[in-house]
């Protein structure tokens, strides 16, 4: 590529930032120095107030002690409600169906507790083969726990959706035919909506029908879509999900997780739950009565009180995606994965090939590039040249453009940088 080109193409990049409506949530964040940082799929950028709010809390601390709990300037006792508006926008839910609490694996366990109730003849579990290990560890367990009370085969439980021969996503039709030629035995359907590894993002109501048709209980893991795409989980209908914060959310590392479970659930009071006293009634939360009494939302599934300080940090975030709005949000990230995307395909095809769906619809934000080479060492070369991937095995380099604060001149360096990595030394640039 010639360097007319490569500026011209530079300039068609600055172009475009010129003209994004959300140019300036950039600003919002602190970048590591130096680099292209394209990661927001493992962790998010740390949003500029995230200190502020985290030190308030820290002066709240010292100058009130245990009375902060209902002195400080964001009382301690209710402040997990702060985020609870937030969050029910963010992933397309009512208030009441929302609660942000634990982590993701945690609330993966408490809701299966009560969404997983097998019988002899409905007990499997219908997962992604390449779904996120926590999820394969956790509903393992959960079908050999259950398995050893009721006298089913755990080890038959696990009924896992594999791509076809030769290929590396799932077909929407595979995924629909499982359900419907399976799902009399099947009891959970729980699946990343979309998927760590290769990006692809499942039609959740397609599923979802699908699996009430069936008379399955539907859930999906969100890890990878609360933030990136836009959902809209109470028409919807599914069951229940779960997700953490620290990805595209912008939390922090471990960050606090959320969840939601569906209207016609929070007030089951017959649903099998693991209980904790914050879940208990707050009118008479503090009297310390020995019996339950289930707050009626979804945060009858808390269980401890919450970090004050993730909870801070959360909420420096939150406040942008409220700012920001989901539907703008998927709108840029659409063109700036697009880009990405175009980007690429001018580069050597023989040396990597992008397994993510074409279809915008059916993918988020990030890129999976299976690379003809040895992964990891094509990592640390990207990251000596001051870019911030990752990499999952066999030879996956995750790329990931997030649209609350990514550019798209980030976009357009990075293909150069990628690209080049595999040309002749002497072209280029």
């Amino acid at each position: 590529m010639s360097v007319g080109r490569y500026q011209q193409g530079e300039a068609f990049a600055r172009t475009m930032d010129d003209a994004d409506p959300l140019a300036r949530f950039r600003g919002e964040f602190l970048f590591p120095k130096d680099v292209i940082y394209l990661c927001g799929n493992s962790l998010g950028l740390q949003p500029r107030k995230v200190g502020q709010y985290i030190a308030e809390e820290l002066e709240d601390w010292r100058n009130f002690a245990v009375e902060g709990h209902v002195k400080a300037r964001h009382p301690w006792t209710p402040y997990h409600e702060n985020l609870t508006p937030s969050t029910a926008r963010l992933v397309g839910a009512l208030p009441h169906e929302v609660v942000t609490m634990n982590s993701l694996t945690v609330n993966l366990h408490l809701l299966m507790v009560s969404f997983y109730r097998p019988t002899r003849e409905r007990y499997r579990i219908l997962i992604e083969a390449g779904a996120f290990p926590t999820d394969q560890y956790a509903v393992t367990s959960q079908a050999r726990f259950h398995g050893n009370l009721q006298g089913f085969n755990a080890d038959d439980a696990i009924l896992e959706l594999k791509p076809r021969e030769g290929e590396d996503t799932l077909r929407a039709e595979d995924i629909l035919s499982t359900i419907e030629r399976e799902g009399k035995s099947i009891a959970l359907i729980l699946l990343g909506n979309v998927n760590y590894l290769t990006g692809q993002a499942f039609d959740m109501k397609a599923i979802t029908e699908a699996g009430h048709r069936q008379g399955c209980v539907v859930g999906f893991d969100l890890a990878h879509g609360a933030g990136n795409l836009e959902l809209a989980l109470h028409d919807l209908g599914a069951d229940f999900a779960a997700w953490c914060n620290y990805k595209y959310i912008n939390a922090g590392p471990g960050a606090i997780a959320s969840c939601f479970v569906h209207e016609r659930h929070v007030r089951d009071q017959n649903l099998p739950k693991f209980t904790g006293w914050w879940g208990h009634n707050k009118a008479t939360r503090f009297k310390m009565g020995p019996v339950f009494e289930a707050i009626p939302t979804a945060e009858s599934w808390q269980l401890s009180n919450p970090p004050i300080f993730q909870l801070a940090a959360l909420r420096a975030s939150m406040e942008l995606f409220d700012a920001a709005g989901m539907s703008a949000l998927r709108k840029k990230s659409v063109l700036l994965t697009g880009y990405l995307e175009f980007l690429l395909s001018q580069g050597p095809s023989h040396d990597f090939t992008i397994i993510t769906p074409k279809d915008p619809s059916e993918r988020g934000c990030h890129l999976s590039i299976k690379v003809n080479a040895d992964g990891k060492a094509l990592l640390v070369k990207l990251r000596e040249a001051g870019v911030v991937g990752d990499f999952r095995e066999p030879n996956i380099i995750r790329i990931t453009p997030a649209p609350l604060y990514n550019s798209f001149t980030d976009v357009f360096r990075f293909a150069q940088i990628f690209t080049n990595l595999f040309r002749p030394v002497d072209s280029r640039l």
